[in-house]
């Protein structure tokens, strides 16, 4: 069984940074493209960043291009998202996600909160 758990959320000021982490199990992990989505309260779960299964190459909204880094470590199984600039329209639930050779994202985890405060 499929295990994503994400950490690291938290409340942090507007332009400040933080890094999220999901740590996978009961997958072979480098056989997996992983992304983040994110959800505020009332809205629709939207993509934010993938990173493919193979070479690592990378995807971004366009909200978040050029202050959002994803990366991978298959050592260790987990899947990063370092946020940078953030904003108070960053806030939501962030939510880690898997697709077996980059197809579709069937695993997810239970989300972690983020809140930018203005």
């Amino acid at each position: 069984q499929v295990q994503l758990v994400e950490s690291g959320g938290k409340l942090v000021q507007a332009g400040g940074s933080l890094r999220l982490s999901c740590a996978a199990s009961g997958l072979t992990f480098s056989q997996y493209g992983m992304g983040w989505f994110r959800q505020a309260p009332g809205e629709e779960r939207e993509f934010v960043a993938r990173i493919s299964w193979r070479i690592g190459r990378t995807s971004y909204a366009d909200s978040v291009k050029g202050r959002f880094t994803i990366s991978r470590d298959n050592v260790k199984s987990t899947v990063y998202l370092q946020m940078n600039s953030l904003k108070p329209e960053d806030t939501a639930v962030y939510y880690c996600a898997a697709a077996l050779r980059d197809s579709v994202f069937g695993s997810w985890g239970q989300g972690t909160q983020v809140t930018v405060s203005s």
